[in-house]
């Protein structure tokens, strides 16, 4: 039997290159190669062992960039194509997916986090998760995933072009909401403690930026005279800030958590009843949102040269990732390469 080498996160803080069998697909699956695989704060929280759904071991790798080496007649799929994957894998029977919230299943299985994921050298992956991207190189296809984070978010968020938009954490994601919420014409603004954060997302997504120092909510009264925004995003992956930012909402306005942490999330509940705020939890993404992404990157709307800024092989990964998880200057998106 054929083996394959795999980066297998062993417990928090370790990794290493193993040999495993070479997965067999089952009926509705094809084998596919990973030829791209991008790196994220989940990664780095399973690294770090901040990860809320995981058990060890476990190979990594949702953001992925796939060559098709086997699928079956009726899929569509040609052998040697590169598709982007979808890597919530969901049930197709639960009260979530029969709404169409695929992203949401109550059985789901993420690649990555809740079965193994793309850092190997073959996958098994249900071909209905491989979405065809003609025209997008590698690179494109493994980010869109994180792009559609925020995607989806926007579009839970249900963002017009008559919104004020803030975006807390100018991360990989929060950069993501950042562009596709600058696409649906709102008028955005972030804060993020970094400075290169904000610069970066300023020059890349023509976002406004807040400062961080000092009386944050002070800051936000000023920018939008009084009002708060229409919309807030969280993406910051932080206790303090998620709670926060109920402060930074208007009178009727939307605040969409994209983070996800293990504490519990509070807020003074007199304060989000006089605003009459709504809640919005912004989990994954599903097809169609992937398909935007496609779309909007075909069309030269996302600069993705500019976002991958760091690059290692897989093996390599094991030195790299330690790396990247703590020394996050000139990090936007780091792509490990597998040939």
């Amino acid at each position: 039997m054929q083996n394959i080498d795999a980066l297998v996160c062993c417990e928090p803080g370790r990794l290493e290159i193993v040999q495993r069998p070479a997965p067999h697909p089952e009926s509705g699956c094809a084998l596919v190669r990973p030829r791209r695989v991008g790196i994220c704060g989940t990664d780095y929280h399973i690294f770090q062992g901040k990860h809320p759904f995981l058990h060890y071991p476990r190979v990594m790798g949702h953001e992925l960039a796939v060559e098709v080496v086997e699928a079956s007649a009726q899929s569509g799929l040609a052998k040697g194509e590169i598709c982007v994957v979808n890597p919530y894998l969901s049930c197709g029977r639960c009260i979530a997916c029969r709404a169409g919230k695929t992203n949401c299943c109550a059985n789901i299985s993420v690649l990555g986090v809740h079965q193994d994921g793309g850092l190997a050298g073959l996958l098994s992956v249900p071909e209905s998760n491989l979405i065809k991207a003609v025209g997008l190189t590698a690179d494109e296809c493994a980010a869109v995933e994180f792009l559609s984070i925020g995607a989806h978010a926007v579009r839970r968020g249900g963002v017009t072009g008559r919104d004020r938009v803030l975006v807390v954490g100018a991360g990989p994601i929060g950069l993501g909401v950042t562009l596709f919420a600058r696409a649906s014409g709102a008028s955005v603004a972030v804060l993020d403690r970094s400075e290169e954060r904000v610069a970066t997302a300023q020059t890349i997504a023509g976002a406004a930026a807040l400062p961080a120092d000092g009386d944050t909510s002070a800051a936000v009264r000023a920018f939008t005279d009084g009002d708060g925004f229409d919309i807030v995003f969280d993406a910051t992956g932080s206790q303090a800030a998620m709670e926060k930012g109920f402060d930074f909402v208007a009178n009727g306005g939307r605040y969409v958590l994209v983070s996800v942490i293990k504490e519990t999330i509070t807020f003074m509940d007199p304060d989000f009843h006089r605003k009459e705020m709504t809640l919005f939890g912004s989990r994954n993404a599903t097809n169609d949102d992937f398909r935007r992404v496609i779309d909007a990157i075909r069309g030269g709307d996302i600069p993705i040269g500019r976002l991958v800024t760091h690059r290692t092989t897989l093996g390599n990964a094991a030195s790299s990732i330690p790396v990247w998880a703590n020394q996050k200057a000139g990090l936007i998106k780091a792509l490990i390469e597998i040939d």
